[in-house]
């Protein structure tokens, strides 16, 4: 009996055993956050300090972010995944002991929360690379909601085990538990063994790797979408999230028991939207189900915010989840189909500093507000900055249709006329083409987007200049940083591109081919 669609990707063994791992991973974050969080409103009666203890557990995502992708698209995944958990079992033991021994500060607590977050932000680029690694492309879309599950279940059992624990054995315990999870999580890591990426090139080097994955990120239309996208969505839900530990204050049988439940609630919300996504994207495309996933959130939080009870705030709370998970899930899934897996990670990392920069932010603004106007002001306030951009962010369209970035052969042979060291450079790259001056303006455009995906690719630099005595002859050039990057540029050429390639050689109207001259830079001077 075959597994229903949602749940497909869970028949493959490895995907199956590194999503436990996932889940592990994830209620470690949760009983974190919750333990933390909780903790914080002990330690002090200060609006912005609650609010700030989840602008430590998410600011080293935005700091860490994507020189975490360069090193997961540049190292062994499994190790760097294994590492990560390792990180976050040492900080958790740390923080159980100063708990025991009654040594925890507000000021301190944040410290430990964001080396927490330093675990989070290296782990997340790597896992999120891996999943498209493990599935095809037919099943990305319900790996990556299963991700949403995963992170929505530990959502409900984190913080369900972090609660019965601070209400029974302590903070301390919460701590002690974590650290015992994410070594569990790095034992199953461990267990799995990666698919080596083949490449007769040398590694890439770390600041090399961080700059082309940012350029790629940038010369990327849906990338810069999804990305814009994301972070004004983090923005508004997350004063919701800073501030729910107040809200739970406020509510009758206000308590440890009272947070975890409504937290528990937001994430029962996720799983069942996530297990509903394939039907809502059979009817919605993409870019709709974003704008009703920020309408429902901006809504539904408001709702909590305003809730004179619990029976009106848990059900408000469960279409928090709902609307969160759909609108993420599909704004992953966007940015997971317009990367190619040489760069993967760095592209995640971009999208995962975006999401949490606007909740580091939105943490931060909306805190002090409430310190200012109250915690009902700060939630409203952002559900209605969320609206109120709608209308202006839409044209940023993260649907349309999804190019083919698998890796393509290519005929382009790099046989230097002269013996060329790896290192030499920069190394310019000219092309000649004749075209039919009546078809300029379409060329033109063509090359635009060949700059594009040049740049893509780790050119420094491109340009496109017309003959002024010849007309129809026009040259390009692009520049790399050296020539072992010009080699791996070939490594990198996708399906998308060898279409691009076919549209620019349509505008050749020679005989032959266009003229290719490779030159490197000389840096010897003479005198």
């Amino acid at each position: 009996m075959r597994l229903p669609t949602a749940l497909m990707p869970l028949e493959g063994p490895v995907f199956r055993s590194l999503w436990f791992a996932w889940l592990a991973a994830n209620m470690t974050m949760w009983m974190n956050d919750v333990a933390s969080a909780w903790l914080m409103t002990t330690l002090t009666d200060s609006a912005v300090m609650v609010a700030l203890v989840q602008s430590a557990s998410t600011l080293p995502v935005f700091l860490l972010g994507l020189p975490s992708g360069a090193l997961a698209d540049i190292t062994d995944r499994r190790l760097y995944l294994a590492s990560t958990q390792l990180w976050v079992a040492v900080v958790a033991l740390l923080t159980a002991g100063l708990a025991f021994a009654g040594a925890l500060t507000a000021e301190l607590l944040l410290i430990l929360t964001f080396l927490n977050g330093i675990g989070l932000a290296m782990r997340w680029p790597v896992f999120a690379a891996i999943v498209a690694e493990v599935v095809n492309r037919e099943q990305l879309p319900a790996a990556l909601a299963l991700n949403g599950i995963s992170m929505n279940l530990s959502r409900v059992v984190g913080p369900t085990v972090a609660g019965a624990l601070l209400a029974g054995a302590g903070t301390a315990w919460v701590f002690v538990l974590n650290a015992f999870v994410a070594a569990g999580a790095l034992v199953v890591i461990l267990r799995w063994r990666s698919v080596k990426r083949q490449t007769t090139l040398p590694g890439e080097r770390f600041l090399g790797a961080v700059r082309i994955g940012w350029q790629h990120v940038r010369e990327s239309p849906r990338m810069r979408a999804v990305t814009l996208r994301v972070f004004l969505f983090s923005l508004q839900m997350s004063a919701l999230v800073a501030l729910l530990p107040l809200v739970a204050r406020r509510l009758s049988g206000a308590g440890p028991g009272m947070f975890t439940l409504l937290l528990a609630a937001m994430g029962t919300g996720a799983i069942v939207a996530a297990m509903l996504l394939p039907r809502w994207r059979a009817r919605l495309d993409r870019d709709q189900i974003v704008v009703w996933g920020s309408l429902l959130h901006a809504a539904a939080s408001a709702g909590v915010a305003l809730a004179p009870s619990a029976w009106i705030a848990l059900p408000a709370i469960f279409m928090v989840g709902m609307a969160w998970i759909s609108t993420a899930n599909t704004l992953s899934t966007a940015a997971q189909l317009a990367l190619p897996d040489w760069v993967r990670a760095r592209g995640m990392s971009v999208y995962q500093m975006a999401l949490m920069g606007g909740t580091a932010l939105g943490a931060m603004l909306f805190g002090n507000i409430a310190a200012s106007f109250g915690v009902q002001a700060a939630i409203v306030s952002a559900s209605a900055a969320g609206t109120l951009l709608i209308p202006f962010v839409r044209r940023w369209s993260v649907g349309g249709k999804d190019v083919n970035l698998d890796p393509a052969p290519t005929t382009e042979v790099l046989e230097p006329v002269a013996g060329v060291h790896p290192d030499e450079g920069p190394v310019m790259v000219t092309v000649e083409y004749r075209i039919n001056p009546a078809h300029a303006a379409a060329f033109v455009e063509v090359m635009q987007l060949t700059r594009a995906a040049r740049l893509r690719r780790g050119a420094l630099s491109w340009g496109l200049f017309r003959d002024t005595a010849s007309h129809g002859c026009y040259l390009e050039y692009f520049l790399h940083e050296n020539w072992l990057e010009h080699q791996r540029r070939l490594e990198r050429y996708t399906a998308a591109d060898a279409e691009l390639r076919e549209r620019r050689l349509a505008f050749h109207i020679d005989e032959r081919p266009p003229v290719h001259r490779r030159y490197v830079g000389d840096q010897q001077r003479h005198f």
